[in-house]
C-alpha cells in the first residue's frame, strides 16, 4: 500500500511540468516536432516517454536554425542510440487544441548503433506491426497508418486533440504507471535494457 502511495504522489509534479508546458505555448513561432517511423522487417520501434508514460515514435523539437532531417536525425540518435537514414517523408499534421503543433513525420531504417535508452526515453522496444500496444499515445496511430500505407505524395492533415485525446493520455500515463511499464497487452519482440537517471 505504502508503494501504491508513493507512485500516486509521484505522478502529480509530472501532471504539473505537462500542463506548464502546455499553458506556456503562447511564443510567436509555432511548436515544430519530428517523429520517426523506423522499421526492421515486420517490426517498428517504440520508446517510452519518461514524464507522461506512454509509447511512442523517436522524435523530439527542432533547435532554431535546425532543418526537419538534421533534428530528427539528431533527436533519434540522442533517444535511441542509433544511427538512422531517412528514406522518405510520411507527411506533415497539423494539429489544434491542446498543445498546437506541426509534426514532421519520416520514414527511417536503421544503420548503425546499439540501441541504447536515455533520461528522456528510458525504455525502447521492437513491436510487431501486427501486435502493437494500447498504451501507445494515439496521436501516433495516424502516423503509423500514414507510414505503412506507402503513399506516392506526402500527406498532410489537420487533427485536432481536445479532451478524448488528453483523458486518452492520462489513461495510458496510469495504465504504465501502475503496470510498472508493463500496460499495453502485447509483449516486445525486443526491449533495451531499462535505463536509470
Amino acid at each position: 500500500m505504502h508503494s501504491l502511495l508513493i507512485r500516486i504522489l509521484r505522478i502529480f509534479p509530472n501532471y504539473f511540468e505537462i500542463a506548464r508546458e502546455c499553458l506556456s505555448t503562447g511564443s510567436s513561432r509555432q511548436l515544430e516536432v519530428v517523429h520517426a517511423v523506423i522499421f526492421r522487417k515486420d517490426k517498428i520501434l517504440f520508446a517510452l516517454r519518461a514524464h507522461l508514460r506512454g509509447w511512442e515514435l523517436p522524435g523530439g523539437g527542432l533547435l532554431p536554425g535546425e532543418s526537419e532531417e538534421t533534428a530528427l536525425i539528431r533527436e533519434v540518435k540522442e533517444e535511441t542510440g542509433l544511427e538512422v537514414t531517412i528514406e522518405r517523408k510520411v507527411g506533415s499534421y497539423r494539429r489544434t487544441g491542446l498543445v498546437p503543433h506541426k509534426a514532421s513525420v519520416f520514414r527511417c531504417r536503421v544503420d548503425s548503433g546499439l540501441m541504447t535508452p536515455s533520461e528522456e526515453t528510458p525504455h525502447l522496444a521492437w513491436f510487431r506491426l501486427q501486435e502493437l500496444p494500447s498504451t501507445l499515445f494515439p496521436w501516433f496511430r495516424s502516423e503509423l497508418v500514414d507510414a505503412l500505407a506507402n503513399y506516392e505524395e506526402e500527406v498532410n492533415r489537420i487533427e485536432s486533440q481536445g479532451l478524448k485525446v488528453v483523458m486518452a493520455a492520462i489513461w495510458i500515463d496510469l495504465a504504465m504507471r501502475f503496470s510498472g511499464d508493463r500496460a499495453g497487452g502485447v509483449v516486445p519482440v525486443e526491449e533495451s535494457i531499462l535505463h536509470e537517471p
